[in-house]
């Protein structure tokens, strides 16, 4: 089977797959954005789990279940605030990336999909954390045995184009 990169184009809430990959903040108990609709489709029971997480911290990840959502799974990453460029923030946002496929894999999912990790209320731009995002994971899929398709689940046209012109660059 053939491993892909694609791009859909829409809610990331709404995507009928193994896992989602939220946004999130590093109390991991909602926020704005994608953390926000996150946790209102999954219901109550995902802040009840993400409480007993006790938090998460920059660049890491962690695993709830879905609850209410169609994807059984959500991992939970929490990407860099852009500072400039200067504090770290692409090696995190690279970690953000990393750690979430490791587990997705650990776990055996076949479909993960991310949001645009950090370019909302945390300001990195978006053009910036695509290439990594692209980067990342096409590295990861082609060595991963389990993974089979990553998703960017981009909620407007412009980001979902930025995603689509850089895969269609690296698939060449």
């Amino acid at each position: 089977m053939r491993k892909r990169l694609t791009v859909y184009e829409g809610d990331i809430t709404e995507l009928p797959i193994d896992v989602i990959v939220n946004a999130a903040n590093s109390t991991l108990l909602g926020g704005a954005g994608v953390d926000g609709a996150i946790h209102e489709a999954a219901g109550p029971k995902l802040r009840e789990e993400c409480e007993q997480i006790g938090g998460c911290p920059t660049g890491e990840a962690r695993l709830t279940k879905g609850y209410a959502l169609p994807a059984r799974w959500v991992i939970h990453t929490v990407g860099p605030i852009w500072q400039g460029g200067s504090f770290n923030e692409a090696s995190l946002l690279e970690d953000c990336y990393r750690n979430s496929l490791n587990i997705a894999e650990e776990h055996h999912f076949n479909k993960i999909a991310f949001p645009s990790i950090s370019t909302g209320s945390y300001g990195y731009p978006v053009e910036m954390a695509a290439v990594i995002a692209v980067n990342v994971c096409k590295f990861f899929i082609d060595s991963s045995e389990i993974i089979e398709e990553i998703i960017f689940a981009c909620f407007d046209r412009l980001t979902a184009s930025i995603y689509e012109e850089l895969i269609d660059k690296i698939e060449k």
